[in-house]
């Protein structure tokens, strides 16, 4: 039975990884810290012989005892709320926790799948993102923490692949969602149905002309999946092209909730990008992938599980943290 390493096995993408590669057979150790992760979400796991959990940051040592033929790094504060929370914290899991990650990887002599990002480009000035692109990011602005982090991490995998000869991967994740996600994270999704499961008016920032592309989270898995079974090195974009403007898509879960709130409008946050479309050439031609799941098959399944949480979930600490980031 190979064994995996996951690392954010406790949080949305994370969790639904360690599904997936139980179910294809391997043995699975998710590796979490907890710092914005969540055990209800791979609590199904804990009976199954073929999972075993470590409580720890990446950031600091890691030590897994016995063979190891894969990891995939996903530790990472992923919405705007975590890392303008914790920005260090975030600067630390996307250097010194790569590190380490990669320093395992040669320890065992397994290939390793970093997660990156589409936050890499920025706020982009070419449409849509081809993976040769270098992308419009300010280092020095709110959200630099985020996506310098991203973009070092992607610079220290590819010197470990070109300097020691590791095998790595590298995919650039685009707005993914489905069951698991937090809401009120700061992420447009979550916080448009937290919003309207609470009758509360939906937020859009900007004039509501910024573009984002929404992939749902199997189709994600299956390209995460693919790209580590590949033989490709450099980074993959892996996201759904169909691309939305924000405020249509304020439209459409007032719709899917059958709610009768108005979309408000303020201001944009300082570098939030304009517009986001993934090119995913490169995976139709490398992995054989595009996604499957269109939106409106998405939404409904994300809705009903958000529909299907406990009420507590709609009023929690992080629907606080998103009130006082719209308020800034």
């Amino acid at each position: 039975m190979k064994r995996i390493l996951i690392t954010g096995a406790a949080g949305f993408l994370g969790s639904h990884l360690c599904d997936r590669f139980i179910k294809e057979g391997y043995h699975v150790i998710g590796m979490d810290n907890l710092i914005t992760g969540d055990l209800k979400n791979i609590e199904h796991l804990f009976g199954l012989k073929e999972f075993e959990f470590a409580h720890h940051d990446v950031s600091k040592f890691i030590h897994v005892p016995g063979k190891l033929d894969y990891i995939l790094h996903f530790a990472s504060p992923a919405s705007p709320i975590d890392y303008l929370k914790i920005p260090i914290q975030t600067l630390k899991v996307g250097s010194l926790g790569t590190h380490n990650c990669l320093g395992l990887a040669m320890a065992k002599g397994a290939r390793i799948l970093v997660a990156s990002t589409s936050e890499v480009y920025g706020d982009p000035d070419v449409h849509p993102q081809p993976e040769e692109y270098w992308g419009n990011v300010n280092p020095v602005g709110p959200r630099g923490v985020y996506d310098e982090a991203k973009r070092f991490q992607e610079a220290m995998t590819m010197a470990y692949h070109t300097y020691h000869g590791l095998e790595t991967r590298i995919i650039r994740i685009f707005n993914t969602y489905g069951p698991r996600m937090r809401l009120n994270d700061g992420r447009v999704l979550p916080a448009f149905i937290g919003q309207a499961l609470r009758g509360e008016d939906l937020t859009v920032f900007g004039d509501g002309s910024q573009t984002r592309s929404f992939c749902y989270v199997d189709d994600l898995v299956e390209g995460i999946y693919r790209l580590l079974l590949s033989d490709y090195p450099f980074p993959v974009n892996i996201g759904n092209p169909d691309e939305i403007t924000i405020g249509d898509f304020a439209e459409e879960i007032i719709k899917l909730t059958g709610t009768d709130q108005k979309v408000i409008y303020k201001e944009l946050p300082t570098d939030d990008p304009t517009q986001r479309q993934p090119n995913i050439t490169k995976a139709r031609e490398i992995l054989g992938w595009e996604p499957k799941v269109n939106r409106a098959e998405g939404l409904k399944i994300t809705y009903e599980y958000f529909k299907s949480l406990p009420e507590e979930e709609l009023y929690k600490k992080d629907h606080k943290d998103f009130e006082a980031y719209i308020r800034k």
